[in-house]
């Protein structure tokens, strides 16, 4: 039986223009899961990012009542 083997993730840095990205959906309240597909990068990359630029990221919906 052959091992199947993953294709490791390969580190990039963020650019100027995504930072500037990642502000503009946190302003729009974009769920991670969007926001990390336009990026390409995985929901943890785009929260750690957003940590450590101290902004607020992946909104909750309040529940109807």
């Amino acid at each position: 039986m052959a091992m199947v083997r993953r294709k490791r993730a390969t580190r990039r840095d963020w650019t100027r223009d995504e930072v500037k990205e990642l502000k503009k959906h946190s302003k729009d309240k974009t769920r991670v899961k969007t926001i990390s597909r336009a990026f390409k990068r995985t929901p943890a990359a785009v929260r750690h990012k957003a940590h450590t630029l101290g902004i607020p990221i992946g909104h909750r919906r309040s529940k109807k009542k």
